[in-house]
């Protein structure tokens, strides 16, 4: 498994609604907290762009709220 760490740069809703949640790799400014300045280190800059259609996992993004996310292989079968 492998963990980064984005933050929630914008959220845009659409009318039939469902939202589309776009969030990039913290930054690792001096202001920053030294764990994000950890996270990048490692990953300096991604983008993660998905479409959500389920009301109450969209409510969780909120822009400038960070997350970790973990990229796990899928065993195939």
């Amino acid at each position: 498994m492998v963990r980064a760490k984005f933050v929630v740069q914008s959220v845009k809703a659409y009318a039939y609604g469902g939202k589309e949640i776009e969030a990039s790799a913290v930054t690792g400014g001096s202001n920053e907290i030294p764990e994000n300045q950890r996270f990048h280190k490692a990953t300096p800059s991604g983008t993660i762009k998905m479409m959500v259609d389920n009301p109450p996992a969209a409510e969780v993004f909120v822009p400038g709220m960070e997350f970790y996310v973990d990229f796990t292989p899928v065993q195939k079968a």
